[in-house]
């Protein structure tokens, strides 16, 4: 193996590697870290601690004791919340669907569907999750960027914004480690998203809050109850929050809920009566009975950063060995979260991606983490270390660096 001190992009290119640095997935270790889920499944059983039969149809807001194993996580009355299957992602763009079609809870009636209602808008704080702005794209919602700053998006931007214009009817928001910055929303940023006048009646926050429990650090850090922010500020009906098991567990079989006011959970029970007679309750069930309580769970989330934390800790490593003299790039160490973001000399984040192609390495796509794949400054490439060995991962990062670094050389001439 070639030493890392006299590795060269060239020399990088002939190690013909094939590595996947492109999305946030569970490592094969971390995934048999649930293993048990499958292992004890027949000593889990079909019923529930009431009797009910899981294998039957029925019980459509979800398994009872998994309700309420998602109102101990997230801090929100067991009636207030739907258990449903793996995705919360699904969830997310099933509310989208159903307010696009139905309107959502004002008051004590309903609004307008959004659809009928002519263009409607939402905003995207950027770089942020590349899924959010594929659902608004695929249903036909325009979006437009917010800035995103290390304490949420800017908020000056977003009153300015949701005060004069009706058509906008949402905001997508990670508030923890934010998918790709590791933003954190602060108490003054949620607060002001809670209280803030909007043109639109029936506007949403759209609270993805997708890593809640994994923390890299050694502190475990939270956000601002939003729920409850919203309540005080007399908008309870705001909030619509999704949360799931998907990196705690299986990632393609996990636990979600939806969490909301009692208008909304009411909403949202209407809607999905009509798609489907209940959830996977047998999954729910091992769910319950695995993860039991957030002391089990936080056990279980110590074993992920174990596996977690050396692999970002490798990425910055190598980082600052290559690039901490390079003008005009840096980079962020996530306190928690799945991503590293890595920002390159305006007009370098293309070009970067496509040496490290050429290189044997996926990133995603520059661009991904903005509305319409478009960075302005095509600067900033997400980084997901999560997924190849420790070994791979410094490789990965060895190759990144070179890659942009041989872009830089060349001028930055990204591909129109």
């Amino acid at each position: 193996m070639t030493s890392p001190d006299t590795l060269t992009y060239e020399r990088f290119r002939e190690l013909k590697l094939h590595l996947d640095m492109s999305r946030g997935k569970p490592a094969p270790e971390q995934l048999d870290l649930s293993r048990a889920l499958i292992e004890t499944a027949r000593e889990t059983g079909h019923l529930a601690r009431d009797g009910f039969d899981c294998r039957n149809y029925g019980l459509p807001a979800g398994l009872p004791e998994a309700r309420e194993l998602g109102a101990s996580l997230l801090g929100v009355p067991a009636a207030q919340v739907i258990a449903a299957g793996n995705s919360s992602l699904e969830l997310m763009h099933d509310a989208l669907v159903f307010a696009l079609l139905h309107g959502v809870p004002v008051g004590e009636g309903s609004g307008a569907p959004w659809r009928a209602q002519g263009e409607i808008a939402f905003l995207c704080p950027a770089p942020g999750y590349d899924r959010h702005f594929q659902i608004c794209e695929a249903l036909g919602v325009r979006m437009i960027a917010v800035p995103m700053r290390d304490d949420g998006p800017d908020m000056d931007a977003v009153e300015q914004l949701v005060r004069a214009d009706a058509s906008i009817k949402g905001i997508w928001c990670v508030p923890l480690y934010s998918n790709p910055t590791g933003a954190i929303f602060s108490g003054d940023v949620v607060r002001r998203l809670a209280s803030m006048p909007t043109a639109a009646p029936d506007f949403r926050l759209f609270w993805d809050d997708a890593y809640r429990f994994h923390h890299l650090g050694d502190e475990r850090l939270t956000t601002l109850d939003a729920l409850q922010a919203c309540t005080e500020a007399g908008h309870a009906d705001r909030l619509l929050m999704f949360a799931s098991l998907s990196k705690v567990t299986f990632a393609g079989g996990a636990l979600a809920w939806f969490a909301a006011s009692p208008h909304n959970v009411a909403w949202w029970q209407r809607h999905t009566a009509v798609r489907s007679i209940g959830p996977d309750k047998l999954n729910q069930l091992r769910h319950v009975r695995f993860v039991r309580d957030r002391a089990t769970l936080e056990a279980l989330m110590e074993q992920h950063r174990a596996l977690l934390r050396p692999k970002f800790d490798a990425v910055d490593a190598v980082f600052r060995a290559r690039l901490s003299r390079v003008p005009g790039v840096r980079w962020n160490v996530p306190r928690g979260g799945y991503f590293i973001s890595l920002y390159a000399p305006s007009g370098c984040a293309r070009r970067t991606v496509e040496l490290a192609a050429l290189a044997g390495l996926i990133l995603t796509p520059a661009g991904a983490a903005f509305p319409y794949g478009v960075d302005p400054q095509d600067s900033h490439l997400r980084i997901a270390p999560s997924y190849p060995s420790l070994e791979d991962v410094r490789l990965a990062a060895e190759g990144i660096a070179l890659s942009l670094l041989r872009a830089i050389e060349e001028g930055c001439s990204a591909p129109s």
